[in-house]
């Protein structure tokens, strides 16, 4: 006869069964655990072209600002010399294949009509055009502009820049 101490010494631990019931639990949630982390790097990407993609526009709305609307110089009449403070905005000038400041791979051309109703107010249409993984890409895109002095001549007029 075999002691009581040994039988159930003998009976303890896991069986070949519960062994491999667990393993098959712990390779399915790492399964899982990788494919959500696959995922969120996807995301991720995704994510961060869309804000460089949102900072570029900006950038180009930026730009156009500053340069679509070139001031026209006037003169005075009495002494014939230009009057810096006389300056006013001048009609827009189409922008052709101009690289981004800040992203040279970037390009964009831009075209400005005129609103019959408001005469200051521009509908401009933008074609921006960058190279993603030796593929040449473009997308466009419209924003309206308003016809006056650029914000920095406007601060300089004021002191406050140079």
């Amino acid at each position: 006869m075999i002691p009581a101490a040994r039988k159930s010494a003998s009976a303890s631990g896991f069986t070949m069964i519960e062994v491999l019931v667990a393993l098959a639990i712990l390779v399915f949630g790492m399964t899982a655990v990788l494919g959500l982390l696959t995922f969120g790097a996807a995301l991720s990407r995704t994510a961060l072209l869309r804000t460089s993609a949102a900072a570029a526009s900006h950038a180009v709305v930026a730009d156009l600002e500053e340069t679509m609307f070139p001031q026209t110089r006037t003169k005075d009449p009495s002494t014939s010399a230009i009057d810096p403070s006389e300056n006013e905005a001048g009609p827009p000038v189409d922008v052709i294949d101009r690289p981004l400041p800040g992203m040279p791979d970037v390009i964009y051309s831009a075209k400005a009509t005129q609103n019959p109703e408001r005469p200051d107010e521009y509908k401009v249409e933008i074609e921006m055009s960058w190279r993603s993984a030796g593929v040449r890409r473009a997308a466009t895109f419209t924003t309206l502009l308003v016809r006056e002095i650029p914000f920095g001549e406007r601060l300089r007029r004021l002191g406050i820049a140079k």
